[in-house]
């Protein structure tokens, strides 16, 4: 196959920071998708509306000119917030989630959910809207190892939540073990899942590849070949409860290479390409167009884009680097040939 046409895709997990750092980083993403879930995760986070309408608006002014992209907006849920923050939320019409975030479990995340029994008229209220919360699923217990901790939440925190919430819209966010995929895939359409590109294409043995090589770390962490095969299971199967979600998370290569780096790899500069490739390899190019333009729409209520992108067969090399505001970021397979190319229009 020389090319492929999709369906303009949509991207249903990514970090796009702010400042100047956003002006760099939001023009990849814009140009091949539709739209995108934005993280509300800064510093501060986002946790009201009229936080969630001031962040959209620095966001479409960093998009380029002519180019036709939606940032879909969420807000960070805390022990603190209100349930008629919901409502408010659901009115605006920009917001369409509420990220869960265990305290402590990821970049920014100590602002979070300490205990969600502080949340329940929140989720009740979730509930009731019809809006998805978003889930990092894992503990943050220190005795529970990093390998195990998305199977443990699973386990622990998850499955009584949804006893509690039982038509409470969750998506599992970068599912990363065969137990998540088999949780997703016993459970009923309010719940779904995505999967990110590294975690279908890499797993942990990546990470120490001739030594440790912090570009490959993000939280939850690669795991052993055996998940990512059911990942990759997963994705190409034509489960409409498996969508496309980057996880695309930008960090300065000062940030990601330092005594305690951060957690996060950046793929928005590559995305579609790189699933297109994930998809190849598993003889599935047939199954990509579902998940990464239709299956989202379907689960978020939002209408499927009308124009399309096209991939051609053709190698290309990643940059070694990209501007990231006053420093710069290392992506994803820097450096390395990627055998399928947006066209550009």
């Amino acid at each position: 196959m020389k090319s492929i046409t999709l369906i303009r895709p949509d991207d249903w997990h990514l970090h796009v920071r702010d400042g100047d750092a956003l002006k760099d980083i939001i023009p990849h993403t814009a140009a091949r998708f539709g739209r995108a879930i934005i993280m509300p995760n800064l510093k501060p986070p986002i946790t009201t509306t009229e936080q969630a309408q001031a962040y959209q608006q620095r966001i479409q002014a960093a998009i380029p000119n002519g180019v036709n992209f939606t940032p879909l907006m969420t807000l960070y849920l805390t022990d603190n917030m209100r349930a008629n923050e919901i409502i408010t939320a659901k009115e605006s019409g920009i917001i369409h989630a509420v990220k869960y975030y265990p305290a402590g479990a990821t970049t920014n995340s100590d602002a979070a959910v300490t205990d969600l029994k502080k949340t329940w008229a929140v989720l009740e209220s979730l509930q009731q809207q019809g809006m998805p919360l978003l889930v990092h699923g894992e503990v943050t217990t220190p005795e529970i190892d990093i390998f195990d901790r998305e199977a443990v939440f699973i386990d622990s925190v998850l499955q009584p939540l949804l006893k509690d919430f039982p038509e409470l819209k969750v998506v599992l966010e970068h599912i990363t073990t065969a137990q998540a995929v088999d949780f997703i895939q016993s459970t009923p359409n309010n719940i779904a899942a995505t999967i990110t590109p590294q975690h279908l294409l890499f797993n942990r043995n990546d990470i120490f590849k001739g030594g440790i090589r912090p570009h490959y770390y993000c939280l939850p962490v690669l795991k052993r070949e055996q998940h990512r095969e059911a990942l990759v299971k997963a994705a190409t199967s034509g489960n409409p409860k498996f969508f496309l979600g980057t996880d695309s998370a930008p960090h300065s290569q000062t940030a990601k290479e330092s005594a305690c780096g951060c957690a996060g790899i950046y793929s928005a500069h590559a995305a579609i390409e790189l699933y297109a490739g994930a998809f190849e390899d598993n003889n599935a190019l047939d199954k990509l167009e579902g998940f990464a333009s239709l299956y989202g729409p379907k689960y978020y209520q939002l209408p499927i884009n009308v124009d399309k992108i096209t991939l051609i067969k053709e190698p290309w090399q990643i940059p070694q680097h990209y501007p990231f505001g006053s420093e710069t970021l290392t992506p994803l397979k820097a450096g390395e040939m990627v055998q399928w190319k947006l066209k550009r229009v």
